[in-house]
């Protein structure tokens, strides 16, 4: 690409970024195996968390990468672990998990159980070790989508009789929770979604007509909470959503390309940046990003894959990234795996040198196209 973009971009999301989660060491997971046999402390697992995260955000400072993660390395659960500690929710254990493409997940979920609120959350001081250990890099916290909380969690209709006072009082939650964040030193905060790529298909859509919903009432309920979440977030504040169809021990969920929502997601969200899965034809094609319309709105391209441990040929991800630019200017566009490495404790299938080969990939590969 004969183009004169500069490789760097100096706020983000950047040429070459990553979703957030990592796999978890083996002395993490050990470590947290014992806490819960009651063997070790609190603290004592707290400071094994703090060794590896030091350790993960050094390696991923080294590989290239402008913003780094804590891996999410202390949680269990890419969603639930915010959700349950927020004011009026709690968590319990569930009938069943969350079923993928033939597997499924532990059994646990949230139910409102009364006014919703954001108070001393814990995933507070979790992002001042992350930002303290930062330096001159960029701190990127992740946290679940105010939609994540009506998607998957159960509402006790006697607190919330009224869907729009549910709706109203999440959003101002979110709001909350982003001036904290803020207030912690966060300025790259990003918002994970797999609700919108249930309204790509068909199957999901049919699923929960079944369960009594309606998709489209509820993109614009989504689009609308986001929208008022995020509405008086600092000037020097980046939020992205990062949107796939499930990650779970290297499986998935839905399939369906981004057309159905493209134009309420691409014109009607707020948000300064999409991270898109783009890994696989269970995505679709790049058309939908026609309805891209605002030049500050930046979009990574999560063509590299975080399923698997095999390299992708570095010419096709190339020439896909050019295809996007048909539809988006290049100058919009970064790259990135299509979702993190472990949405929850669990993994995916593949190694944690595979995993920092994966992200060298995507850093050798933007300071190529955007040299």
């Amino acid at each position: 690409m004969t183009q004169n973009q500069q490789s760097r971009r100096a706020t983000p999301p950047f040429r070459a970024d990553q979703v957030g989660s990592l796999l978890r060491p083996e002395r993490v997971k050990l470590a947290r195996q014992q806490r819960s046999a009651g063997k070790i402390s609190a603290d004592q697992l707290r400071e094994v968390e703090n060794e590896e995260i030091l350790r993960i955000v050094d390696k991923q400072k080294s590989i290239g990468l402008q913003a780094v993660t804590d891996g999410e390395l202390r949680r269990a659960w890419w969603h639930f672990d915010f959700l349950e500690n927020l004011v009026g929710v709690q968590s319990y254990e569930a009938d069943g998990g969350i079923q993928f493409h033939q597997q499924q997940t532990k059994s646990h979920s949230v139910k409102v159980i009364s006014k919703l609120g954001f108070g001393d959350h814990p995933m507070l001081e979790d992002f001042r070790f992350l930002h303290s250990v930062a330096g001159t890099h960029v701190a990127k916290m992740t946290i679940p989508s105010p939609s994540m909380l009506h998607f998957r969690g159960e509402i006790d209709k006697q607190v919330y009789p009224d869907e729009a006072m549910f709706f109203r009082d999440l959003a101002e939650t979110y709001k909350q929770a982003i001036q904290s964040f803020y207030d912690a030193g966060c300025r790259y905060l990003q918002l994970d979604d797999t609700s919108w790529a249930y309204f790509c298909s068909d199957e999901q859509k049919a699923q929960m007509q079944a369960r009594g919903l309606n998709p489209e009432a509820l993109t614009k309920w989504y689009a609308k909470t986001i929208n008022q979440a995020i509405a008086d977030r600092p000037s020097d504040m980046t939020i992205t959503m990062h949107i796939c169809r499930g990650n779970f021990r290297s499986t998935w969920i839905s399939s369906g390309g981004y057309e159905p929502v493209a134009e309420i997601l691409f014109s009607g969200l707020n948000v300064d940046g999409f991270f898109l899965e783009y890994d696989s034809d269970r995505a679709g094609g790049f058309e939908p990003l026609r309805f891209v319309n605002r030049k500050d709105l930046q979009i990574v391209l999560g063509l590299i894959t975080s399923k698997t441990g095999e390299l992708e040929n570095r010419d096709e991800i190339v020439r896909r990234i050019e295809e996007a630019s048909r539809y988006v200017d290049l100058a919009q566009l970064n790259l990135s795996p299509q979702c993190g490495f472990a949405s929850t404790e669990e993994g995916n299938l593949l190694t944690e040198d595979q995993q920092w080969a994966k992200l060298r990939h995507v850093v050798e590969i933007a300071e190529e196209v955007w040299k």
